[in-house]
């Protein structure tokens, strides 16, 4: 990859996770010339039928199903290539899943790192966007060993002694961690409740990161790009939720239009509002 290409990877754990979070901040970045590579840990094979119009359907159908929506949503947010790190759904906490010998959270950690080193020494990116340290608010063992794969990946791929085979080594200069805050919550639940909507738990009553934050993007024109990209993944939602749909792109631009990041080793009180902000400074 040419060192003037500015590139971005992004660290997801399964199927839907590209859409749900940091969908607009790629198609932003996609728009402006930006290549972005998508990584998806796991095939979310744990995953169900969750849209109604699926009631019924053999759950042996699903893997491959998901494949397919995976590679639509990725088309419709910008990502110009799509990586699979092979490994499978670890299920959430405590189920059977758990146990399974190539479960993304089970694996260890070398067998789960090297194709991630190999893909950043390939694609040579400047950003790298995964999960954070912190995630109270939905502790999935696969998005825990994103963020853990994800450090030790960064690190790795600049050491010359591990596995020069894959590549020469690439240091990945910004690392951010993709973040819900509560004033986003707070935000959506409120317009939500303006139009006479009651969801069955309070948004604005769950935990963000609020404190964590440094990166503010403005996606107010994209956020229409996101809502596609999960519609693409029929399978994991419901059209009519109103979670997810309540609100129109334009309602949401109004609302809430940004999407916020952690940059991993800031000094406190850095803030800005563009993921290659002071490139070549840090």
């Amino acid at each position: 990859m040419s060192k003037d290409q500015r590139t971005i990877v992004s660290i997801h754990a399964h199927p839907d996770d590209e859409a749900s979070k940091g969908a607009a901040t790629i198609a932003k970045y996609a728009e402006e010339g930006v290549r972005s590579v998508l990584v998806t840990a796991t095939g979310g094979e744990e995953g169900e039928f969750l849209n109604p119009a699926f009631k019924g359907r053999d759950p042996e159908e699903l893997p491959e199903l998901r494949m397919k929506e995976l590679a639509r949503s990725a088309e419709i947010i910008g990502y110009q290539d799509v990586e699979l790190l092979g490994f499978r759904d670890s299920g959430m906490p405590g189920s059977e899943a758990n146990s399974h010998e190539n479960c993304f959270a089970a694996v260890p950690l070398e067998v789960a790192v090297r194709p991630l080193v190999a893909i950043l020494r390939r694609e040579r990116p400047q950003v790298m966007i995964s999960y954070g340290e912190r995630q109270v608010s939905y502790p999935h063992p696969d998005h825990l060993r994103v963020y853990e794969v994800a450090k030790v990946a960064r690190e790795w791929a600049n050491d010359p002694t591990f596995a020069p085979e894959l590549g020469a080594p690439h240091w990945v200069e910004k690392w951010y961690w993709s973040l819900w805050v509560r004033a986003r919550f707070e935000a959506l639940s409120n317009a939500i409740a303006a139009k006479g909507i009651e969801l069955p738990f309070r948004m604005a009553e769950r935990e963000g990161d609020d404190d964590l934050v440094t990166t503010h993007i403005d996606v107010s024109e994209f956020i229409g790009v996101g809502r596609a990209a999960l519609l693409a993944h029929e399978t994991q939602v419901d059209p009519n939720s109103p979670f997810w749909f309540a609100l129109s792109p334009e309602e949401l631009a109004q609302v809430y239009p940004y999407e916020e990041y952690h940059l991993v080793g800031s000094p406190d009180g850095y803030q800005e509002t563009d993921l290659f902000a002071g490139f070549g400074e840090r």
